[in-house]
């Protein structure tokens, strides 16, 4: 296994250790698991592309690892109350609506590459859960870390729906175009044979001598 599968399969195997830490409020631990489980996200796919390590598995992986971390992440924050149950819906139906996408498009030969409305829906989404993990009830609560998350989240919001119409706006161009090829060249092909057809008929005959 190279190295950046395993900082993929690290960041899944944090996943259990987040959501034990943000149940029982340990937010100071819980950002810093949540943090190192992100820096992993950034880290496995450069060192991958930059050592030309990049493998159907960690292509499979990289993802769904993603996924996870953000849906294990904005479940215990809900049922603490610190995030709304519409915009956790929001974020990560969009998440696995992108991934269906991708899928789709694996699955007819093209890809369909992250945007920078994806991107930055990516950083305001970790600062946000970085925030609203600081700000958590408990000893010592700090209200602007709950206000900055909130306003934060709002920010994540928008920027998932902008994405996700654009992913799909891509998506579709694409689809469209390949569509499209196919039956400009069903139509070529057609043609060509009709073409055939008709010149096989009016191939001139010769006359066989009778004697």
């Amino acid at each position: 296994m190279n190295l950046p599968n395993g900082l993929t399969l690290m960041r899944i195997f944090l996943i259990p250790l987040l959501v034990t830490v943000l149940l029982t409020k340990y937010s100071v631990i819980a950002v810093v698991v949540f943090l190192a489980a992100s820096l992993t996200d950034l880290l496995d796919g450069y060192i991958a592309r930059k050592r030309g390590q990049v493998t159907t598995l960690g292509t499979l992986l990289d993802p769904l690892a993603d996924k996870l971390l953000i849906l294990f992440a904005l479940m215990p924050l809900v049922q603490l109350q610190l995030v709304p149950a519409w915009m956790a819906a929001i974020i990560i139906g969009r998440e696995f609506a992108i991934t269906g996408l991708r899928s789709i498009a694996s699955a007819q030969g093209f890809t369909i590459e992250a945007s920078q409305f994806g991107k930055i829906k990516m950083v305001t989404q970790v600062a946000a859960i970085t925030f609203l993990i600081l700000g958590m009830p408990g000893d010592s609560p700090n209200p602007t870390f709950q206000k900055l998350g909130n306003f934060m989240l709002y920010v994540v919001v928008v920027f998932a729906v902008v994405s996700a119409v654009d992913y799909f706006r891509r998506f579709w161009t694409k689809i469209d175009d390949r569509f499209k090829a196919k039956q400009r060249r069903r139509l070529i092909l057609l043609e060509k044979r009709q073409r055939r057809q008709v010149s096989s008929r009016h191939v001139p005959t010769r006359d066989v001598p009778t004697h």
